[in-house]
């Protein structure tokens, strides 16, 4: 990874991993509302994740990385399991996405480390 490169994933990397964890409780949160209440957050779930999905898109054109496409593997998975109605299963892979962008993030970190940036 270049510099420019380096700053970009990190910078991306730490709005997605917000993006990531904002989504995970709200699905925590979700599992614990009434029925007549879970339809609405299980959209606003779907709209976050569709937010982060555009954020590992631009991660991807802005500082390519063979880890954006595993993260977004994950999130079009919890964003299939979601619109199924078996959100319980969501966090797993949130996690997973969540553990893919971590090491993009430390990777650029690292590199921007070796040239005494950071």
């Amino acid at each position: 990874m270049n510099t420019r490169s380096s700053i970009l994933a990190l910078s991306q990397s730490e709005k997605i991993k917000a993006g990531l964890i904002w989504t995970s409780q709200t699905v925590e949160i979700s599992m614990g509302l009434p029925e007549n209440s879970k339809q609405g957050c299980d959209q606003l779930i779907s709209a976050l994740l569709g937010m982060v999905a555009n954020e590992i898109h631009l991660g991807m054109k802005v500082a390519p990385h063979k880890g954006w496409e595993a993260a977004l593997k994950h999130i079009n998975t919890a964003t299939v399991m979601i619109n199924s109605n078996v959100a319980q299963d969501a966090p797993y892979h949130l996690s997973k996405a969540l553990s893919q962008v971590t090491g993009i993030g430390q990777e650029a970190m690292n590199a921007l480390n070796q040239e005494g940036l950071v």
